[in-house]
């Protein structure tokens, strides 16, 4: 699945018999994509269950892709991983899950480290969500011509996450190689140039871009809906929409925590029901025995206060 917009999916087929695969332009992006472009719409037997971009699915009917014709989903096959997010936590708290993109294995957090400024408690729940998903998460920093990376990758260093440092105009070779043969997911908040950069990586996708305004600092939302492009190198990018919040009430704090394994053993010693962010919490001692970093125990309570939406303890 490579779109959904207003009740049909798109899809693509791989190309088969004597031909081989050959190239066809994808209706929604303009991006040339291997084999063949089919619109869909989901089977009524499937009910209320939901199909997201990335999802590989089983189609039955015309599935030739000529203009006006439709196909139908009749099943979604088993998915190896799947990002997703609650209610915006100002306007919902009831943690039902919204799914993002299904089978993703690597997630890329893009930021600019200036206009807009970078957002670390928006960085910190992504990353959660990342943890969740049991996908590999990869620090997208644009705009260093504005601003020095220094101090955001120094906050993300003992969490392990790597990260990649563009600028206008400059080489992307090193984001090419972290992307090919991978499904990577794009996520960040309007005006970090997402966008922008999916056009560099995939020149024929031609995804609307913007622009931040100067007196609230954000950008404005120009990508409406998620869509799979495939890279001319191998591999593909999801491009989803800017985001201004990430809700996190379906992850537990011990999801979170187990994407800190030297501090797991010692949290056996917290008090039941724990969430690791109150002076009752086992792993202050654990931590001060030497058996793990502090700056690492910092950094899952940072993570785990901005899944409960408390303020930073940083």
């Amino acid at each position: 699945m490579v779109a959904v917009d207003r009740g049909r999916y798109t899809c693509l087929v791989e190309a088969t018999g004597e031909t081989g695969r050959r190239r066809k332009k994808d209706r929604l992006s303009g991006a040339e994509m291997s084999g063949r472009v089919v619109v869909a719409m989901k089977a009524r037997e499937l009910g209320r269950k939901g199909i997201v971009v990335g999802d590989r699915v089983m189609l039955v009917g015309d599935v030739t892709g000529r203009p006006d014709t439709l196909a139908r989903v009749v099943r979604v096959e088993p998915r190896a991983s799947m990002l997703r997010r609650s209610a915006d936590d100002t306007e919902d708290t009831d943690g039902i899950e919204r799914p993002v993109v299904a089978n993703a294995d690597q997630l890329v957090i893009v930021t600019a480290l200036a206009d807009p400024p970078p957002r670390p408690r928006m960085i910190d729940r992504i990353l959660v969500a990342a943890f969740d998903a049991e996908i590999d998460a990869l620090l997208c920093l644009t705009k260093s011509d504005l601003a020095p990376p220094d101090e955001l990758v120094a906050l993300y260093e003992p969490l392990g996450v790597s990260h990649v440092v563009l600028h206008k105009g400059g080489d992307l070779d090193e984001i090419r190689e972290r992307l090919a043969d991978r499904i990577s997911v794009l996520v960040g908040h309007s005006g970090v140039g997402k966008s922008t950069l999916v056009n560099a990586l995939v020149p024929a996708a031609d995804r609307a871009v913007s622009h931040v305004n100067q007196v609230t600092g954000r950008g404005r939302h120009t990508s409406t809906s998620a869509v799979a492009l495939e890279l001319p190198a191998g591999g593909w990018v999801i491009d989803t929409p800017g985001i201004r919040s990430f809700g996190l009430a379906h992850v537990s704090a011990d999801t979170v925590l187990l994407a800190f394994p030297d501090l797991v053993e010692g949290s056996v010693e917290c008090p039941k029901g724990c969430n690791h962010l109150t002076s009752e919490c086992a792993l202050d001692a654990w931590v001060a025995q030497g058996h793990a970093d502090p700056v690492r125990l910092a950094s899952l309570r940072r993570l785990l206060a901005s899944r409960e939406g408390e303020p930073d303890p940083d």
